[in-house]
Order: C-alpha cells, then sequence, then structure tokens
C-alpha cells in the first residue's frame, strides 16, 4: 500500500510527515511511504538519512514581498506536476497526506486533479495557504490545535479529528529521571533550584538571545539554573556568558535531556515545539516569531495562553526587566507554576502519531 507524503521547507512541516509515516508502517507493514519535497527546503538535508524513497522537485515558494520573482513558483510547480505525475503513476498510491508548506501544494493539487484520496495535518492554530485551499476536498483532516477548525472550510464527506501534532513520546514514568537528576547531567551542583530552558530552534533565535544575554549579564539568572540553546550560528557570540549556573550550548539534541531538567522554559512558539512542551508538562514564555507567515506563531501562543498553559509575550515587548519580572512571578510562584503545567498537560497528546496513522489506515482505500 503506497502513500505519498508532501510538506517540507521547514522542519515544522517535514517532521510530523516522518512521525505519522513511521506510525502508519509500525501499524501495518504494508505500508510503504514515499516523500515528495523540494530541492530548497530541510527536507533535502534530512530526508536522503531517513528510511523512506524519495523524490525532489524544483518547488519555490511564494514571493509575497518579491511578486516579480513568482514566476520561478509557476516554471517550478509546472516541471513538478510533472514529476509528481510520474511517480504517481508508477507507485499508484492509496492516498496522498500532506502536512503543509510549498512542497504540499502541488502534489494536493494533483490528488484532486487525478481522484487521489488526500489526508492533512494542520500543525498550528492559524491554518496555512495550503491547507486552507484544499481543506473542502478532504478525506480527513488532522489538527494539531482545535482553534484551527474555525478558520477551515470543511468538506461535507471530510472527516475532522483534533489529534494533536505528532512527535516523539516523552519518556514514560519509569524511564524519566527526576528533575535534580536530570540537572546534574548538565553539571549542575548544589541546592535544588529551579531550571530554566532556553531555546529557539536549532537555528536559535536571535531575538530572544540578545535579551536573554543582557537579563543573564544583569543578575536575572542569580536564583535558578539557565540551560540556553543558542543555535549554531549565534554561539560564539554567547558562550563567554556560561557559569556555574549558566550552561550555555549550541544546539541540544536530543531535547530529552533538557526536557527532563525544565521547570520552565522560554522560546518560540511554534507548533512543534510547543507540541513537545506539553508532552513533558513544562509551563512556557512563549515569544512568538514575528516574521512567521500569517503570523501564525503568535495564533499558536494567543491560544496556549489563553488555555493558562504559557505566558505570551511580544517580540517588540521583550525586556530584560520583563523577562526578571516573569520569571521570578511564575518561579516564585510554585502554585501557579503547578497550576500552569496541568493545563499545559491537558493539551498533551503525545500519541498523536498513533492516533492520526490509526484513522488514516481507516479510510476506504486502505482496506
Amino acid at each position: 500500500m503506497n502513500v505519498l507524503f508532501a510538506g517540507g521547507g521547514t522542519g515544522g512541516h517535514l517532521y510530523p510527515a516522518l512521525a505519522i509515516a513511521r506510525a502508519m508502517v509500525a501499524a501495518d507493514p504494508r505500508v510503504k511511504p514515499f516523500f515528495i519535497g523540494g530541492e530548497r527546503g530541510i527536507e533535502a538535508e534530512i530526508l536522503p538519512h531517513a528510511e523512506f524513497p524519495f523524490a525532489l522537485f524544483n518547488l519555490h515558494p511564494l514571493y509575497r514581498s518579491q511578486p516579480w520573482l513568482n514566476y520561478r513558483t509557476i516554471a517550478g510547480a509546472t516541471s513538478s506536476w510533472r514529476g509528481i505525475s510520474r511517480v504517481a503513476s508508477e507507485l499508484k498510491p492509496c492516498a496522498i497526506v500532506a502536512t503543509g508548506g510549498y512542497a504540499a501544494g502541488i502534489a494536493l493539487g494533483y490528488a484532486v486533479w487525478s481522484g487521489i484520496p488526500i489526508v492533512i495535518q494542520e500543525q498550528n492554530s492559524f491554518p496555512g495557504l495550503t491547507v486552507r485551499r484544499f481543506s473542502s476536498r478532504a478525506a480527513q483532516i488532522h489538527l494539531g490545535f482545535p482553534e484551527a477548525a474555525t478558520r477551515l472550510r470543511i468538506g461535507k464527506a471530510t472527516k475532522v479529528f483534533q489529534s494533536g501534532n505528532p512527535i516523539d513520546p516523552p519518556y514514560s514514568p519509569d524511564e524519566r529521571p527526576s528533575r535534580e537528576q536530570a540537572a546534574r547531567k548538565w553539571g549542575f551542583e548544589g541546592p535544588s533550584v529551579p531550571t530554566l530552558l532556553v531555546f529557539g530552534g536549532s537555528q536559535g533565535a536571535e531575538g530572544i538571545n540578545s535579551v536573554v544575554s543582557r537579563w543573564a549579564s544583569g543578575g536575572g539568572a542569580r536564583s535558578i539554573r539557565v540551560i540556553w540553546s543558542t543555535g549554531r550560528a549565534n554561539y560564539a557570540r554567547y558562550a563567554g556568558l556560561g557559569r556555574e549556573s549558566v550552561r550555555i550550548v549550541p544546539f541540544i539534541s536530543p531535547m530529552s535531556e533538557a526536557y527532563c531538567a525544565a521547570d520552565l522554559a522560554i522560546t518560540r512558539a511554534g507548533a512543534m515545539t510547543t507540541a513537545e512542551l506539553s508532552a513533558w508538562g513544562i509551563p512556557a514564555i512563549l515569544v512568538p516569531l514575528p516574521t512567521a507567515a500569517a503570523d501564525h506563531q503568535t495564533a499558536n501562543a494567543r491560544a496556549i495562553a489563553a488555555a493558562g498553559a504559557a505566558v505570551m509575550i511580544q517580540q517588540s515587548e521583550l525586556t530584560p526587566g520583563l523577562l526578571t519580572q516573569t520569571v521570578a512571578g511564575l518561579i516564585g510562584d510554585e502554585g501557579a507554576l503547578r497550576a500552569m503545567r496541568e493545563k499545559t498537560l491537558m493539551r498533551a497528546r503525545p500519541d498523536a502519531a498513533q492516533e492520526i496513522a490509526a484513522n488514516i489506515l481507516g479510510i476506504d482505500c486502505f482496506k
């Protein structure tokens, strides 16, 4: 049973597709995933090291700020359509599963034109253009945020599932070390104090880094521990700020080592990041990326903050003083932090990939 997966450009679109594909294979070994992506997206780096066959095409995004470059988008779409047609003619897929990004748009268009059932997984609370365009034609839609449903046109035959975002599940209670044990792995010694995790993805988040550097230099981290991932490109600039209570690294892999130690996080509001924080039960201070498409990270952060599971601070408002006030207010009030942690866990869907896979396999074309 061949299944085409289309999604990429960023890890937030590609990693959910990989998680769903792996869950489908685990549920039914007859499933044979095949990935479609763009030559310029993160999939060009990741898919050669993954276990699934793939094809990369000359796909381009919409150049919203440089519309005169959209001739590249049109030319790439035309050649990619032909490439996808060749792949589909050979594999005769049961369905196409799309997880967003410009790699998904052409694949979904081809699926609708050729009558192949489509499944959409939308990570964010504000759906992307591709998802909004094809939502009414989907057999199934799986939402990472239930709030996204209000922004979609749902077809009469479309089934909508509030599945959560597919991630690698956290450790079971038997496997998970205590926060103090995890902190010692980071080299923290002495009396137990709360740990703040700061990160902005593998590339880092300079808007967060610059404020955290001034906050830490001014004594903001005096009574807590800090694990700070700056991103590879920014590490040299901030590495000198490390000290006994502050561990600074270019990136963290696996993230589980940091999640086990963290009492609170300050990070961006990407869909996959917030899904992982929810699964691990980590309250957060969310600083949305202001340049994200359709400002979807702000929509994500607002939804989570409205549920009482996080505090949202716009990047333009983030200052060392506000960070000191917010961190101290949360760390210093264990009752409030515990309540936030409980509300965070209420949004957790650690088995989302398995749930999505089971529902996809229930479509008639798989029977």
